[in-house]
């Protein structure tokens, strides 16, 4: 048990012994088909051979290299041949975490991040230089203070590698990519503060700014945008100009929502979600996917509609952090009593979103967690279940009958499985899962 986790005890309901839990049927559901990179370190080494002239550096140069905490597909492989570039060209470059108060809000705890994510000095063949220090670029429009990672300010340049893609609470111009890691990831705990302190507003309004300053004042050489496709595999990577890095996270933005993968249901009695983790969603899990932004003053996305959720586990790269949990109606004590508390109340409070740090009815196992959302979905007649791996994995999952009728009608089954009941094992842990 983590340091920081709760501790539950065991709440026995009686009359959820009495409760029949549907079949499921396995499928593999049509998502958008648009092709990986065959190999994204090449794409990472051509990319930079021509954006070279952005690299204005002489010999021994020491430069940055930002890398953030989400789950970027081949994240070490696109650091790594980013290193390597970097040092063929004469270059001295080092690893910097650029993930606002991730990791605890602590400097360890975002080099942990790191590792886990198959980043360390040993692998990359390069320093990691991990702080909470920033430097700061005066203030902007609303008295808030510009911050950018200390050790990347004193650095001669600085590449920022990221994900373009959907942000977790709101649509906007731009989302999730390289602007928001200047000023939310390079801006440390202090940087997400801002950003967050103010809501919405702070996303919309504060978040271009302040990176606008950082393009101003901090010595940016280059930037790597990351498109993944539906299948969470990178499918292009471009070099760009820190002028450039609002309006080239704008346009790859609608890339990007074009290649994700879809819930391809409007109405869900019951949601089953098998792990949770800031490397699926800054949210733990995507709204987009499970229906529930659940921020006050923010509406929820109009489909899905899912009635009741289910999680069940969480991802081993999220550290403990489990934020989003509480989204969830149900989750088992082995979950929970996993829970890193400070990491999820680090991030709920820097983030100034507290709703997704809460705790959902707790029992004693997944058995009685899936018969407690069966019991209270309000299903008249067989119920709309569906079973995902996570909110970023939705190639494939395992479905009612109700569902996957539904499902062939709209000619989106490419494969499909007799269904079948849902046992248990001896610790009442679901045996039929899609997490390999």
């Amino acid at each position: 048990m983590p340091d920081h986790a709760p501790s539950f005890p065991d709440i026995v309901l009686p009359h959820l012994d009495g409760i029949k839990l549907p079949r499921m049927r396995r499928v593999r559901v049509r998502q958008p088909d648009i092709p990986p990179l065959d190999d994204p370190a090449a794409a990472v080494r051509a990319a930079l051979d021509g954006a070279a002239g952005l690299f204005a550096l002489g010999p021994g140069a020491s430069v940055a290299v930002a890398v953030g905490s989400r789950g970027i597909a081949d994240i070490d492989v696109v650091a790594g041949a980013a290193v390597g570039w970097l040092r063929s060209r004469g270059f001295a470059p080092f690893i910097v975490p650029g993930m606002g108060s991730h990791g605890g809000g602590t400097a360890e705890g975002q080099a942990a991040v790191l590792a886990k994510l198959g980043i360390t000095e040993a692998s990359m063949g390069c320093p990691v230089r991990a702080t909470m220090d920033t430097a700061r670029y005066g203030e902007i429009e609303g008295g808030f203070t510009c911050h950018f990672d200390a050790n990347a300010a004193a650095a001669d340049g600085v590449l920022v590698i990221n994900r373009v893609k959907a942000h977790t609470s709101f649509p906007r111009p731009v989302e999730s990519g390289l602007t928001k890691m200047l000023a939310v990831g390079l801006g440390k705990q202090q940087g997400a503060r801002t950003v967050h302190m103010i809501g919405p507003q702070g996303l919309a309004r504060t978040l271009p700014r302040l990176a606008a300053r950082i393009v101003e004042r901090a010595p940016l050489s280059a930037g790597l945008a990351i498109v993944e496709n539906a299948a969470e595999r990178i499918a292009l990577i471009e070099a760009v100009a820190p002028a450039e890095f609002y309006d080239t996270d704008a346009r790859l933005l609608q890339v990007s929502k074009g290649a994700m993968a879809r819930m391809p249901f409007d109405q869900l009695d019951g949601l089953i979600v098998e792990r949770v983790g800031k490397d699926i969603s800054g949210a733990g899990m995507d709204p987009a996917v499970c229906g529930r932004t659940d921020i006050r003053g923010v509406d929820n996305p109009e489909t899905p509609f899912v009635h009741k959720i289910a999680v069940l586990g969480m991802t081993e790269k999220t550290a403990g952090n489990g934020m989003g949990v509480g989204v969830a109606d149900f989750a088992p004590k082995a979950l929970i009593e996993e829970l890193d508390l400070k990491a999820i109340y680090m991030n709920a409070v820097t983030a100034t979103v507290i709703e997704k740090a809460r705790i959902p009815v707790v029992l004693p196992d997944e058995r009685a967690v899936l018969r407690a959302l069966v019991a209270t979905c309000w299903a008249s007649g067989e119920p709309r279940i569906c079973q995902i791996r996570s909110t970023l994995h939705l190639e494939e999952m395992a479905v009612t009958d109700v569902l996957a009728e539904e499902l062939r009608a709209r000619d989106l089954i490419l494969s499909e499985d007799p269904p079948a009941p849902m046992t248990f094992d001896a610790e009442g842990r679901l045996v039929e899962r899609l997490d390999p």
